[in-house]
């Protein structure tokens, strides 16, 4: 199973690329696949691509989804 992480875009970098943040987390990722992303943007991020831009509701909606299943998953 795949799973894409909703992360927001905190910069823009040189060359198609992004740094994006989830949860404290800030990882380099890629914009190819995309036209036209900003500063604040959310996107859907898999194996280092975003994938697929998305709304604040939509990426809150998801990674309340991630905290239930960590919660489900992970002793506490």
């Amino acid at each position: 199973m795949c799973i894409a992480w909703p992360m927001r875009v905190s910069e823009l970098l040189e060359g198609h690329y992004a740094t994006a943040e989830i949860d404290g987390i800030f990882r380099r990722i890629s914009l190819r696949l995309l036209d036209e992303v900003n500063v604040g943007d959310y996107v859907l991020v898999h194996a280092g691509f975003a994938i697929e831009k998305i709304d604040f509701s939509k990426a809150r909606e998801q990674l309340e989804i991630m905290e239930e299943l960590k919660k489900g998953i992970l002793p506490e």
